[in-house]
């Protein structure tokens, strides 16, 4: 099933805080919690689960965002955003210490904030296993298809990225420079080569069925020699890929 992204936001200025809360939900993200210091941020990682956290550098506690920001990369595999009123040079090369995501000087606008959330996702390799790039180069399209967290994978539908549980997901089909993602009820359009995309799915339960499909093998309700059944949905199959499964039905 799947789910808003959820934001943890770090910000000791309350008024600002809020706006920011304000500006994300109307957009569609979820704001797990709102807090001002090191500890609480702490405290609401360990106890919840967070896909991405704001972080204001200067906090209401001895520790700073920076000082979270090396917490959260020693401890979680997920991406921040530092959100500061300061972008002097000192400020800027201290923050890269901790290689942040990204970073949003205040005062900024909604746009502003939902780009470098955006831009955030997109650039966080979740995987540690190869740099995320968007293939087209499209604004507003870069992470629906490249973003991985554990089992799952973000892909976008309007103005909401979605969660997916790799389990959820029947098939996809290319569609030429898209790729239709499947579940049991709905569909998703992203941007992406086939062959990219196979590379972000589970190797044991994802294979390149036809030249323009992808299967979840724990999907399929029939086979016969020239295609497969799944929901209900006829999908043409390659001669390889008829043998891997009757060999695998076998074995």
């Amino acid at each position: 099933m799947e789910q808003p992204i959820k934001i943890l936001i770090v910000e000791d200025n309350v008024i600002i805080a809020d706006d920011m809360q304000s500006m994300l939900e109307e957009i569609g993200y979820e704001i797990v919690d709102n807090v001002i210091v090191y500890e609480q941020a702490v405290e609401v990682l360990k106890n919840n689960h967070v896909d991405l956290v704001l972080i204001d550098i200067i906090l209401a506690s001895d520790k700073t965002g920076i000082d979270l920001g090396k917490h959260i990369r020693e401890a979680y595999n997920i991406p921040f955003i530092f959100v500061t009123s300061n972008s002097d040079r000192a400020t800027v090369e201290n923050a890269k210490t901790v290689k942040p995501d990204g970073y949003l000087v205040k005062p900024f606008e909604q746009q502003d904030l939902y780009t470098s959330i955006e831009i955030a996702l997109s650039n966080f390799n979740y995987n540690k296993k190869s740099e995320i790039r968007d293939e087209d180069g499209e604004e507003g399209e870069s992470f629906t298809s490249n973003s991985v967290l554990k089992d799952s994978i973000f892909v976008k539908k309007q103005h909401l990225y979605y969660r997916i549980q790799f389990t959820d997901i029947q098939f996809i089909k290319a569609d030429n420079v898209y790729l239709e993602v499947n579940t049991a009820d709905k569909k998703f359009l992203v941007r992406s080569p086939l062959k990219d995309y196979l590379e972000k799915l589970p190797k044991n339960k994802f294979y390149r069925a036809h030249k323009s499909y992808i299967v979840n093998v724990d999907h399929i309700d029939a086979i016969n020699s020239k295609d497969i059944m799944i929901n209900n949905n006829l999908i043409p199959i390659s001669k390889d890929f008829k043998e891997f499964i009757l060999s695998s039905m076998n074995s």
